[in-house]
């Protein structure tokens, strides 16, 4: 069947907790293994008070833990806030806990303000050292060599898989020159997807890892019995887009009925591109949606993410989707 993978920002909504949001994240992930779902990934925000992964290794491990076979990943970390040791280290002993599940997505945006990436200690140029930190940390998770000085312990040899992260054609051509599996985000940043698949395609060289391109996207995906019920479950993330716009970002709100009050209409073209990859509505309707996205980007993966206020209702929504995987696509080779 045509692989999706779950894409968890562990969302706190509103009156709840960041405990509880991690307790879903990982009740989730049990779900989502008993539907076969690929892949779970959490990605790194921080001073973010409506995310609560900022400690993406350690929300990894929790999740990791509470699973058999799934594979549990990031998506991603942002390595410019990170020395590439560092991370070697976190995600060799994930690999060593954990073998065979681990994935690694490498993000070059710092995930968060300038305020809180100059509180992280990172250099003013480590966005620009993005491509040799992604080889120092590849070389620090692969076999140890001769005279080799500096080891990850653990770590070495455990060649844990790596993938770029993008929303733009940087990424795309890094993945292609590294011969890396690609992800783009157009869950939030659609823009320059089909550019970047295309440089990604047409550049790529096999590597160690991978022998042809494999590119998974990202969307949202809200799907519910109805296609009324699902428009409503959406107007979460409507809000929390039009409060970001707006400078603001909190706690994911409760979905509401008119979602036209809420928002002005700069506000709501603007929100509107950014979800341009968002499918919503009931069984069918999100089928037809998400197998004209497949034949349009000619996706190898995609990776869902579906921020939905009440976790039982997500939970359902891709029950929903498990549902009409076997419909989409065609089969692909899982990397």
């Amino acid at each position: 069947m045509f692989p999706l993978s779950i894409l968890d920002l562990a969302f706190i909504a509103e009156s709840s907790t960041a405990a509880d949001a991690l307790h879903n994240s990982r009740d989730l992930a049990r779900h989502a293994e008993k539907l076969g779902y690929t892949r779970f990934w959490l990605a790194e925000h921080h001073n973010m008070t409506g995310i609560a992964s900022a400690a993406t290794a350690v929300a990894i491990g929790y999740v990791a833990a509470g699973t058999q076979t799934i594979r549990v990943g990031a998506g991603g970390i942002m390595l410019p806030n990170h020395s590439p040791i560092v991370i070697a280290e976190q995600f060799g002993t994930l690999e060593t806990l954990y073998p065979g599940r681990i994935d690694l997505g490498l993000g070059r945006a710092p995930g968060t303000d300038q305020r809180t990436w100059r509180a992280l200690r990172r250099e003013a140029d480590a966005s620009e050292r993005f491509p040799q930190d992604v080889l120092e940390l590849q070389a620090l998770l692969g076999p140890l060599q001769p005279d080799q000085v500096i080891q990850a312990v653990p770590g070495t040899n455990t060649n844990v898989p790596l993938w770029i992260l993008g929303s733009s054609l940087f990424g795309s051509q890094l993945a292609a020159v590294l011969g890396l599996p690609y992800a783009f985000a157009s869950h939030f940043s659609p823009d320059a997807l089909m550019d970047a698949l295309a440089v990604y395609r047409e550049r790529f060289q096999p590597s160690a890892q991978l022998d042809r391109p494999y590119a998974m996207v990202g969307c949202n995906v809200i799907a519910a019995e109805t296609d009324a019920e699902a428009q409503y479950l959406f107007t979460s993330l409507q809000q929390r887009f039009a409060d970001m716009l707006r400078g603001r970002r909190g706690l994911l709100p409760k979905p509401i009925d008119d979602i036209e009050d809420y928002w002005s209409g700069p506000e709501k073209a603007q929100a509107q591109r950014m979800l341009a990859c968002s499918f919503v509505g009931s069984r069918e309707s999100v089928r037809a949606q998400l197998q004209a996205f497949i034949e349009k980007t000619d996706a190898d993966e995609l990776i869902v993410a579906s921020a939905i206020f009440d976790h039982a209702a997500r939970k359902r929504s891709y029950e929903i989707l498990a549902e009409i995987q076997p419909t989409l696509g065609l089969a692909a080779v899982a990397v």
